[in-house]
Formats: structure tokens, sequence, C-alpha cells
């Protein structure tokens, strides 16, 4: 495969459709603000569930195409790490063994540590022969930009569970600020999640609930989530 003749087509937000630029010279700046390149249909019967998510890293909706692609968009959505999330961002064409292929990714995430190209499938899928082969030649292209290629399969079940729940609370505009400053002042460091409201006990309890679990949605505050939430819960404050 010849790198160099690798393209990419995208469109922008204003529904432009950019063609067959060469791969190398798009800038990750250019493709996260892209619109998803192809759309979707709900209809009557269909064996996956689309839909869209408000997303509070990108404070606008993305779309998915599948339960498993919603649960990399939550896991994306609570990486304090990732800076920008687009979904189906671009279409890449690529000449391999002789034919022209032809790929397009379920996400694009901007990170801390660089781009990052996502293909969702479950387990089972990757291991069959044509998609093995379009995500091994997707990764070389990837790749060869100094970009992390990532193909995600189904996550461990009470992580996932913990995340969906937290993201029920990653509003920002919900929250008093007051309260929040007041849980980052207490000292909640090795507290149980149970024992938090006594910590403020002129507040109602379902309010201070809420705001630690914004808390730790959004990363100041984090305890261990391979287990279902519970109050045994040991919180840690951020460093």
């Amino acid at each position: 495969m010849d790198d160099t003749a690798v393209t990419v087509s995208f469109r922008r937000s204003s529904g432009e459709c950019v063609d067959g630029r060469a791969w190398h010279t798009v800038s990750p700046g250019l493709l996260k603000s892209t619109a998803p390149w192809r759309s979707f249909r709900w209809y009557k019967g269909q064996k996956h569930y689309s839909g869209t998510y408000w997303s509070a890293t990108v404070r606008d909706h993305v779309i998915y195409e599948s339960r498993l692609e919603l649960a990399r968009l939550l896991f994306a959505d609570f990486d304090g790490a990732v800076r920008s999330i687009s979904a189906q961002p671009f279409l890449l064409k690529a000449r391999v063994k002789g034919q022209l292929r032809r790929h397009i990714p379920d996400y694009l995430l901007i990170t801390d540590q660089g781009p990052t190209v996502v293909d969702v499938k479950p387990i089972h899928r990757p291991s069959k022969p044509e998609v093995a082969f379009t995500f091994d030649w997707t990764r070389r292209v990837v790749e060869a930009r100094g970009w992390q290629y990532e193909v995600w399969g189904e996550p461990p079940t009470a992580q996932l569970e913990n995340i969906r729940f937290l993201a029920g609370y990653r509003r920002d505009w919900l929250f008093s600020p007051g309260l929040l400053n007041q849980l980052l002042r207490a000292d909640l460091e090795g507290v149980p999640l149970g024992q938090v409201p006594r910590l403020l006990p002129d507040r109602p309890e379902p309010q201070v609930r809420s705001a630690v679990s914004h808390l730790l949605w959004t990363g100041r505050l984090s305890t261990a989530l391979d287990r279902p939430l519970g109050p045994s819960h040991v919180l840690r404050t951020a460093s």
C-alpha cells in the first residue's frame, strides 16, 4: 500500500463536501469540526439502535449507530483527556493489493496525547477476515501519521453501568456552584460515598448526592468503577 496515495473525504459543518484530499495534508483541527460523513435512518424492525447523545465534551449532540457505539461515546465523554469527539468524521480511500478500499471510522477523538481514530465492533466481529482486513489497512494508514488507532469492543459491564449512571449528572448548569465549591473545600479524601451528606447537614441530601455524582463525572472526585457504585465506595480527590 502506498501511503502517499491515501485520500480522505469529509463534510464541513456547513454540509459542503471536500473530496479526495491527500490524507497526510489534512490537519486534526480541520477533521474535528466535520459533520458526519453519512446520515442514518430510523425504521421499524431495524436491528440496531441509532440516536444522538448530548456530549458534555463538545457541548453538542453526537450521533451513534448502535448501543455499542453509544457505550464508546459515553467513555469518551467521561475521559478528561478527550477534548473533541467527532462521529463518522471522514471517508478514507486507499489502494490495497491492487484494489481501491474505502472505510468510514466510527469516531475521531482529539486527546491530550494526540488524535485517536476509533472503530467500534463487537468482540466476535473483528475475527471475520473481511473486517480484520479493513481494520489492518486502516491501522497502518492512521499510525503512519503518528496517530493512535483503536478497535473497541464490549467494555466491562460494571464500569459501563457506572459511567452510564454518572452521565446523568454531566450537565454542569444544573448544579449550584456554591454547593460544588463547598464539597470541594470539604475533606473528602477517603470518605465513603454514603457518608458525604453528613458533612453538609445544612444541604438537602438529594442535592448533595447529585453534586457528588457531578464531581465524579468531571473527575474532580474519583472512586473505583469496577463494581456497582454504592455507599461503601471510597472517594479520592483530584491531585
